[in-house]
């Protein structure tokens, strides 16, 4: 085979069989492909698609490019994970985690880095100072063991195909490819051995979906591909139409997490939002493995882990065995108020305008190989269908001096008011 020919076949729209996608992947990893030709497959998959029997091919061949954790350290405790398709300040796995943990399942997740204009789970993560994600499979296993869960990275071990593309298309303009993104998520998830796995599709202006018809066709796919693979899939298609919470940035978003850890704020609309999503997504995940038989009993008992402790615990014991320690909130840049510039009711908020502007402050990556400032961000003050008026606060600007004057405007632009009442948008469209 010739890895331009079947470039030329996949452009031209054409159906590329199971061997010569291993073939790509295989020389991918194997070093005969190179870089520019997978970024140029990627490219063809985003504008011609892939059928469903190609995206699972994708599937297999990237998961077995790697080795697949072993089940022996969990035993017959069941082994959950969950995976949001991205969006502005979505902290929720930073939650679940150790909260999952707390109610008595194991938790192995295997995370990413930032992705076009959201932020990355391990990037926030390694906010805290010494906390460590490139775990080995021996240092994973006895923390999983210790305490429940663990966040790390796709290594060289764990779908290195994955790894590779996954850097690829931050830069390439091609995140928003649903086979892409099912080969992806569900390449790591089956790596890790899972009883169960809860995806969180989101779907608006601040999504890679950014219409209900694409996050359905998304979540068809999850659940058909991970059926075919043996891992029992639901998900959940949440709205993406504004930040989750109020914290978009690295460190911010930490602290935020741990806010929620803490049961903090519980009467904050926009905390609240990022509370119950996180534990909806365990409810599911604890009936889907009989851990729980009743949604409603497996809700309330992921209520009391977070108001009595025990899941900040958790959180608390699996940084210190990942090599970091939680002292307190981290430091982040001096927060500047931007106010609206006159009465109205919040009718969007422009996420585009808001994760470029976080990028632009080096809280995200231009290109391949960019160090992050953790300390940057944007905390939210209003939500969509806020009545607000002049002069009061619709965000903080956490930036550094030398910055500020360089993105209050865009940020006092990024918040559209209307003279008319706005309704609030629901947290959850659908499930699956």
């Amino acid at each position: 085979m010739l890895t331009v020919n079947l470039l030329t076949k996949k452009r031209d729209g054409g159906e590329l069989t199971d061997d010569e996608i291993r073939f790509l992947i295989d020389g991918y990893c194997g070093g005969s492909v190179a870089d520019y030709q997978m970024s140029a497959f990627a490219m063809a998959v985003c504008l011609q698609g892939m059928s469903a029997r190609e995206t699972a091919s994708l599937t297999r061949a990237m998961l077995e490019s790697g080795d697949v954790l072993s089940r022996d350290v969990s035993g017959q405790i069941p082994r959950v994970d969950k995976h949001s398709t991205g969006g502005l300040g979505d902290k929720v796995s930073i939650v679940l985690a150790p909260l999952l943990a707390s109610c008595g399942v194991h938790v192995p997740m295997v995370s990413g880095r930032s992705l076009g204009l959201t932020g990355g789970t391990l990037d926030k993560l390694e906010s805290i100072p010494g906390f460590r994600t490139d775990l080995s499979d021996c240092e994973s296993g006895r923390i999983l063991q210790q305490v429940g869960a663990f966040i790390v990275s796709a290594s060289q071990r764990i779908a290195p195909a994955d790894r590779r593309l996954y850097a690829l298309r931050d830069v390439t303009g091609t995140v928003e490819s649903i086979p892409l993104i099912t080969a992806s998520i569900l390449s790591k998830k089956l790596s890790a051995n899972l009883d169960a796995l809860a995806m969180d599709v989101k779907v608006g202006s601040a999504a890679f979906m950014k219409t209900l018809d694409q996050a359905r066709s998304l979540s068809e796919s999850l659940v058909t591909v991970g059926k075919a693979a043996g891992l029992p899939t639901s998900v959940l298609i949440s709205e993406m139409d504004q930040p989750l919470g109020k914290a978009v940035g690295n460190a911010i978003e930490v602290n935020e997490s741990v806010a929620i850890l803490q049961a903090r704020d519980r009467d904050d609309p926009a905390m609240s939002t990022v509370r119950d999503l996180t534990v909806q997504l365990g409810a599911s995940l604890l009936c889907s493995v009989g851990v729980e038989t009743d949604p409603q009993v497996a809700r309330a008992r992921l209520g009391r882990s977070l108001d009595d402790g025990s899941a900040m615990e958790r959180f608390e014991q699996m940084v210190a065995a990942q090599g970091g320690k939680w002292v307190g909130d981290l430091d982040v840049a001096p927060g500047l108020s931007v106010h609206a510039t006159r009465d109205g009711y919040v009718e969007k908020i422009d996420c585009h305008a808001i994760g470029s502007t976080i990028v632009a402050m080096g809280g995200g990556r231009r290109k391949l190989g960019d160090r992050i400032d953790p300390a940057v961000g944007i905390n939210m003050q209003v939500r969509i269908g806020d009545r607000v008026t002049q002069g009061q606060p619709v965000l903080d600007l956490h930036c550094h001096k030398a910055q500020k004057n360089d993105y209050v405007k865009a940020m006092t632009e990024a918040v559209v008011l209307t003279d008319h009442p706005v309704d609030s948008h629901p947290l959850v469209w659908a499930t699956l």
